[in-house]
């Protein structure tokens, strides 16, 4: 279920485009659901999609009811490294740029297109169109991500992450140096009313906690901070929006860098450095570590300490 304000700059639009929109598909999908009557307007049942919405109306979408014609397929093409796999779990160290599951604009080419060609066997976990799926990282981020190889481990894990008790630390590169070496950011995150493609700290948001300690501070050619960050939450982009908002915005970061120099980068300077969990079969802690990979490293060797 997708339930949400809607935000400024979709104000007067028709309601199966604002469907498409936070719901992520075409038109004509859109506008069979609203036919359908899986779409309500402020408690309501809506079924006429040019009907046009104001601002702060809030809209639920009933994702059950969006058809779905083709599962993701398996291709051994797509390049990633598993860190370690057992009956119940794969820990997998993504590259930056792959997108982990198909989506709007990536239908294919997938972190799960991959891992359906080395694990078939995980057609049958979860979610079909996201198989083994309990938690992402953004298509820039690299580093470690769980996937849950069998039922009971994805009831297990799907459990911890929302319950806060799955550990993520994350490496990050910030512009400037925060006045004090360790603090929290606890800010609520929801769509930004200037621009729904973004996310950002509103009032209205989705509660949002995110723990950070400087490991480093770093001067040319700029003043910049190497961050250990823990995610105490798991938002769209909580990271990068947080420490933006406290005015040390990622390293490479076009969206919410506020067009400050990339130093090379393609991407933001985040990487999921550490990932811990109960382990769903043996009831253990476990805890896995991917080093700092290579354009990442290059920055970094190119800049002097403060």
């Amino acid at each position: 279920m997708i339930s949400e304000p809607l935000p400024p700059p979709l104000d007067g639009e028709r309601l199966d485009r604002i469907v498409a929109f936070l719901a992520d598909v075409s038109r004509a999908v859109a506008a069979d659901l609203v036919a359908r009557g899986a779409v309500r307007v402020d408690g309501e049942v809506v079924t006429a999609g040019k009907v046009r919405l104001a601002t702060g109306a809030v809209v639920d979408i009933d994702t059950a009811a969006i058809p779905r014609t083709e599962l993701p397929a398996a291709d051994a093409d797509v390049a990633f490294t598993v860190v370690h796999d057992d009956d119940d779990v794969i820990v997998v160290d993504k590259p930056a740029g792959l997108v982990v599951h198909p989506g709007a604009g990536n239908p294919s080419a997938t972190l799960v297109n991959g891992l359906l060609a080395r694990y078939p066997e995980l057609e049958g976990v979860g979610d079909p169109w996201r198989p083994g799926i309990v938690h992402r990282l953004d298509a820039g981020s690299s580093g470690l991500l769980v996937v849950a190889r069998s039922p009971r481990a994805r009831d297990s894990l799907a459990a911890q992450f929302a319950g806060r008790t799955a550990g993520r630390v994350y490496t990050a590169l910030a512009w400037g140096h925060p006045g004090a070496a360790h603090g929290v950011v606890e800010a609520p995150i929801g769509r930004d009313p200037s621009d729904p493609l973004r996310m950002a700290l509103v009032a209205d948001g989705r509660p949002a906690r995110t723990r950070y300690r400087v490991t480093a501070r770093l001067a040319a050619p700029a003043p910049v901070a190497l961050l250990e960050c823990r995610l105490e939450t798991g938002r769209t982009h909580q990271i990068r929006v947080h420490l933006a908002g406290i005015g040390h915005p990622l390293v490479g970061d076009a969206v919410y860098g506020a067009r400050r120099p990339m130093l090379g980068l393609a991407r933001p300077f985040l990487h999921a450095a550490e990932l811990s969990f109960v382990h769903p079969a043996s009831g253990e802690r476990v805890t896995f570590t991917s080093p700092l990979p290579a354009d990442l490293h290059a920055v970094l060797d190119s800049l002097d300490a403060a």
